[in-house]
């Protein structure tokens, strides 16, 4: 992994190498993963449609590929960047606000530029997790000099897509915080679904690995645990096994094994954390509260 960084020292990015692939890893539902190979066509047939086919004529701003990954929590949008990454045989950068934000005026906006300067040098995906807070809407009462910074901010964004000639995947909880003029530069708008009975069926037997010993048959473990973990997400899911699965040593230290008492009794805690534990995030709240939220994940509270 490679990171470059400014003059203050501060971290830019990370370049790493995709390890793994849509069509080996992920498990989409049949929608997302349609779009997902629409909008990888769009990347392979890219000379044919512009150039050969004369597209780029009526589409000069066509050069680069923008996505944006939007649904609930563990759904697995994070997960298909990099993916996508791996699929196209491209290294991904990943950013979040703590490897944008800075404490220095000006910075914030200065890290957005090398990001993308390094994926053009790199010829990365650029991946922007919680991208909510970045694509917001633009403030039209300037108040502060963070209100500058903010907005400074979101127009170098804007300005870097506009010539950016690669590909960029946002993903966010809240797609309704984006900003109008981020929306239309997008290309692809792909939802993130949680997993349907199909959907959790694969989900199960991937993670119920064979190595597990269980005290039951297997394909019958999966069914049951399919139907009764509607709801939730394959992080859940995943989370229900890591903690299932020591329950087994605690009935029976020398000879564990793994029963459907186990992974009901953990399905069980998963919802009641669901239902006791955490908050839905701001997309229902005023928009002063969005602002100042926005200001907060982007360290620039005065």
């Amino acid at each position: 992994m490679e990171a470059t960084v400014n003059a203050r020292g501060t971290s830019v990015y990370a370049c790493k190498a995709a390890g793994i692939t849509l069509e080996s890893d992920v498990i989409l539902a049949p929608e997302t993963r349609r779009m997902l190979d629409e909008a990888i066509g769009a990347i392979r047939h890219h000379k044919t449609i512009y150039t050969d086919w004369g597209f780029g004529a009526v589409d000069p701003m066509g050069r680069n590929l923008i996505l944006n990954f939007y649904g609930p929590p563990g759904v697995g949008k994070t997960l298909a960047a990099e993916a996508l990454a791996g699929t196209l045989g491209r290294p991904i950068i990943q950013l979040g606000i703590c490897e944008l934000e800075s404490k220095f005026v000006g910075e914030t906006a200065k890290n957005i530029s090398a990001a993308f300067q390094a994926a053009a040098t790199e010829s990365a995906l650029l991946f922007f997790d919680e991208a909510d807070t970045l694509l917001g809407a633009r403030l039209s009462t300037v108040t502060q000099g963070i209100d500058n910074e903010i907005n400074a901010m979101r127009s170098t964004l804007l300005i870097e897509l506009e010539r950016f000639e690669g590909v960029a995947v946002f993903a966010t909880n809240f797609a309704k915080n984006y900003d109008n003029a981020f929306v239309s530069r997008i290309r692809y708008h792909i939802e993130f679904k949680l997993p349907d009975l199909d959907g959790r069926r694969q989900l199960w037997r991937r993670m119920l690995v064979p190595g597990i010993p269980l005290i039951e048959s297997r394909e019958e473990l999966i069914e049951r645990a399919s139907h009764e973990s509607d709801g939730l997400s394959g992080r859940e899911i995943r989370t229900v096994l890591r903690t299932a699965l020591p329950r087994a040593f605690v009935e029976n230290p020398l000879a564990p094994v793994v029963r459907w008492q186990d992974l009901h009794s953990a399905i069980s805690d998963v919802r009641v954390a669901h239902r006791n534990i955490g908050r839905m995030g701001i997309q229902g709240a005023h928009s002063d509260e969005r602002i100042e939220a926005s200001r907060r994940s982007l360290g620039l509270t005065s």
